[in-house]
């Protein structure tokens, strides 16, 4: 399967934050699935840390 995933899944994912329940996560961590990440999600990123509206858990 293919999956697109979004800021908030990315960031989650990334942090291993509670927020994102366990079967997104084994979602996004089976190695027979694709997972891609837009652009756009990128920048939003970018955007979230300039603002400072992200902790340092998520950019390091």
């Amino acid at each position: 399967m293919t999956y697109l995933l979004d800021a908030h899944t990315l960031l989650w994912f990334v942090a291993g934050a509670a927020n994102l329940p366990f079967s997104v996560r084994a979602l996004i961590e089976d190695p027979m699935n694709q997972r891609f990440v837009s652009i756009a999600t990128l920048w939003e990123v970018a955007i979230k840390v300039n603002l400072g509206k992200l902790t340092r858990q998520f950019t390091t």
